[in-house]
This record gives C-alpha cells, structure tokens and sequence, in this order.
C-alpha cells in the first residue's frame, strides 16, 4: 500500500526558506505525479504544486509562483518543496499527495484534492516573526 511521509516543516520568519520533502514508500513512485497542497485554519485545502511521474512537467498555484519549486528524485522515492520568499499567508499544514494524473492533467493545474488517491499526514509551516 502506497504510504507517504512529509517532513521539513516549522518555524520560520518571513522571507526565510524551508524545504519540504515527501518520501514515499509501499510501491515505486514512477507512476504517480505528486502535489503538494495546504490547508490554513478555517480555509479549504488548497493546491500549491504539482509534478509529473517522470518530473518533466511542473504546475503552480498562482500564489506560489517564483517562490516555489517542486520537484523529485524517483530514485529516492522522494518529492521535495523548496520554498523561499516565505510570508505569513503561507503558514498551514502542507499535505503531499499522489495521484493517477497523465502530463496533459499536470500542465493543466495542481488540480483539486479529488484528483489525488493517496495522502500524507501533512507538516506544519508556520511563518512569524
């Protein structure tokens, strides 16, 4: 059973950097594209990022764009968050998810939460000074 495990989360003052890594386990990663998404207090889930299986095509929330990059090592069986320029709105539980989503999806959007089978516990970024 695919299983996935995000790490990296915290504290950190606006303007810093964290990187978020999703390590997946239970089946091999090549078959999956990857999102990343987040959920504030209050707020509905929200898609930040996502990759293609082979990691040729990536997809962004227009929020994040220029601060974010998504990408993965399907050697490692690990998909990474880089994220920089962080603000406050950014502070949520970050979620990386994996999905039967073909490169044509991928180029279209992140996609909503229904588009992704399988789910991680999430991590939780908070950006303060």
């Amino acid at each position: 059973q695919l299983q996935l495990v995000e790490s990296g989360g915290g504290l950190v003052q606006p303007g810093g950097s964290l990187r978020l890594s999703c390590a997946v386990s239970g089946t091999t990663l090549d078959y999956y594209a990857i999102g990343w998404f987040r959920q504030a207090p209050g707020k509905e889930r929200e898609g930040v990022a996502c990759i293609s299986d082979n990691g040729a095509i990536t997809n962004y929330a227009d929020s994040v764009k220029g601060r974010f990059t998504i990408s993965r090592d399907n050697a490692k069986n690990t998909v990474y968050l880089q994220m920089n320029s962080l603000k406050p709105e950014d502070t949520a539980v970050y979620y990386c998810a994996a999905g039967d989503r073909n490169s044509h999806e991928v180029r279209s959007g992140v996609g909503n939460r229904h588009e992704y089978e399988h789910w991680g516990q999430g991590t939780q970024v908070t950006v303060s000074s």
